[in-house]
């Protein structure tokens, strides 16, 4: 069944025409979509990272961005509110996207495009958005799903907050980064000040037209904020994080009608990136 899963994301093949050996492909994909619904993918990925901080081996300079994913026309026409999906074999009723974080958000104003879930018009045309933040060895941390005309700060709290990592023996999750960076797309006051307000060290250049205005205002512009040159070349592990998520061919197009199946399409590709790791 996960090797099924597993092939349709590599290869991005129909459903129908999974291959015979992995079982009946609509079993394949209703244990997929019961697995994105109700979080089974997101819980696995935190496990294999707990496993990996416990052995120290997770880099906390994080980096956070997004990328642009244009999405297939086979993944229009999705109806606005689906149909509560059936119980499983274990007695569990499966769930749309809720606590978990495999919500999808709202649609903005006037937009979201094809009944939104996750999905929109931007100047790549049909699109999703993936944001994500990757730690220092660039490998995926947490996932948010949007339609791709959504700006890169408005999901900048909601990346955070999915980071999420158990510990192996009692105690919170950890959830705070040791420092993190960012492009200008996440230069603004509401990013600096929840950054500040989590105690979170940050790297994030200021935006050419935020310095002008600072200056014009003299000393009542007060100090530009911190900027670390080399601390900031570690940004480039958030793209090479994004270049190792969008090599399964399921991930670089989205052929999914769903934003919750979609982006557990995207989790269950993290993961195999952490096992291989």
């Amino acid at each position: 069944m996960v090797d099924g899963i597993l092939h349709r994301v590599r290869t991005g093949v129909q459903w129908r025409d999974l291959p015979e050996r992995f079982g009946p492909w609509k079993t394949v994909y209703e244990r997929h979509r019961l697995w994105s619904a109700d979080g089974t993918w997101e819980r696995l990925l935190q496990q294999i990272q707990a496993v990996a901080d416990t052995a120290g081996e997770i880099d906390w300079d994080i980096a956070v961005d997004s990328t642009i994913v244009r999405a297939h026309q086979h993944a229009a026409g999705a109806r606005t509110d689906p149909p509560p999906a059936p119980a499983s074999k274990g007695g569990r009723t499966s769930r749309t996207p809720g606590r978990n974080a495999m919500a999808e958000p709202a649609r903005p104003p006037g937009g979201g495009g094809a009944g939104g879930g996750g999905l929109g018009r931007s100047r790549g045309g049909f699109t999703s958005k993936l944001h994500l933040s990757a730690d220092g060895r660039c490998r995926p941390l947490s996932l948010v799903i949007t339609g791709g005309q959504w700006a890169d700060c408005t999901q900048f709290q909601a990346v955070l907050a999915k980071i999420r990592v158990p510990r192996s023996g009692p105690g919170r999750p950890r959830t705070k980064p040791d420092s993190l960076a960012a492009d200008k797309a996440y230069s603004n006051g509401p990013c600096r000040e929840y950054l500040r307000r989590r105690g979170i060290r940050h790297t994030i250049p200021e935006k050419t037209d935020s310095q002008a205005a600072r200056l014009r205002k003299g000393s009542r512009g007060g100090r530009p904020p911190s900027f670390d040159d080399e601390r900031y070349k570690k940004r480039n592990t958030v793209e090479r994080a994004i270049n190792k998520l969008k090599q399964p061919r399921a991930v670089a197009t989205r052929y999914d009608k769903r934003g919750y199946v979609y982006l557990g399409t995207a989790t269950a590709a993290a993961l195999v990136i952490w096992l291989r790791t």
